[in-house]
């Protein structure tokens, strides 16, 4: 039985995949620095991520999938603190563990639109860490992904909090026209993407893991409103003044909703890409799906990072 490594195996993505690699036969190797604060129901079996630990954590393991990341850089309070510099470096420690190891093939999870030469650390970090891995010499795959929703509305951050928007607010806001689009894709077509991935053998691929559907943030909105049987007020406004609303929204739910940085990714239209994109689960039916428990709680980011 091959041996399978997953970052993140107590999160969301991560777990997915783990799921799916146990379906197909693996043995899991979870890597977590959360053993302990987070439950581990599926009773994997765990390791130190390699940048807290001398222990070579990948001594055994044929294939790697990477799912850490971060979505913005906090400067900590009541959370512990993260950023992108700092994911940035734990993943080159994440590679050269890999190196170290002899492990087989490495699964990386990008981003649509990685750019060594944007202005935004988050599609700048991912574009280093897609060249590093080239670098290293390691077989491997690269997913970019954009937008993910998994099986409960809990677990689409993004759109469960838009939902949420549309409930308890008297009108929406895109940040300038809405125009710029999305392409969502269910995490159990990624984690199926990835396993696919696992057992390739060819020495460099890079798959755009988007869904097969495209909406603009206003059509989104749209699309959450209709299957919610809601109606509201779509309002174009400034980047500026959609920061400062979400800002003040994101005080009051001791969240940080949007950053500003997002906000600029979604008006430069970074998250889709030309294409049909993969997965069998489209956005549309879901939400027609889970419509009624959409946006019926707050989730908040920081929360699952307690």
């Amino acid at each position: 039985m091959k041996t399978i490594a997953i970052t993140g195996v107590l999160g969301y993505s991560g777990r997915y995949i783990a799921q799916e690699a146990r379906r197909r036969g693996w043995r899991v190797v979870g890597l977590t620095n959360s053993a302990g604060r987070l439950g581990n129901p599926e009773g994997w079996e765990l390791r130190p991520m390699p940048w807290s630990t001398k222990e070579c954590v990948l001594a055994g393991v044929d294939v790697l999938i990477n799912t850490y990341w971060v979505r913005f850089s906090y400067g900590g309070g009541k959370h512990a603190a993260f950023s992108h510099e700092e994911a940035v470096r734990n993943t080159h420690s994440l590679f050269a563990a890999a190196q170290q190891a002899g492990v087989g093939r490495t699964i990386h999870t990008s981003i649509t639109c990685p750019d060594a030469t944007s202005a935004l650390p988050y599609f700048r970090g991912k574009a280093e860490l897609e060249a590093a891995l080239e670098a290293s010499g390691l077989p491997h795959s690269i997913l970019r992904p954009a937008v993910l929703f998994g099986d409960s509305a809990q677990e689409s951050i993004l759109i469960n909090n838009m939902a949420w928007s549309l409930r308890h607010l008297p009108a929406v806001a895109t940040f300038g026209w809405g125009n710029y689009e999305l392409q969502p894709l269910h995490v159990q077509d990624f984690a199926e993407a990835a396993l696919d991935e696992a057992e390739q053998t060819a020495q460099h691929r890079i798959i755009h893991a988007t869904g097969t559907e495209r909406y603009s943030f206003r059509e989104l909105w749209k699309l959450l409103a209709h299957a919610m049987g809601i109606r509201r007020f779509i309002l174009p406004v400034p980047g500026s003044i959609g920061y400062a609303a979400t800002s003040v929204l994101g005080y009051f739910m001791n969240d940080i909703m949007l950053t500003r940085d997002e906000i600029r990714g979604l008006c430069e239209n970074r998250l889709a890409v030309p294409g049909s994109g993969i997965g069998i689960r489209p956005l549309s039916q879901w939400v027609n799906r889970h419509a009624d428990a959409l946006g019926r709680t707050y989730e908040s980011e920081l929360a699952r990072r307690r």
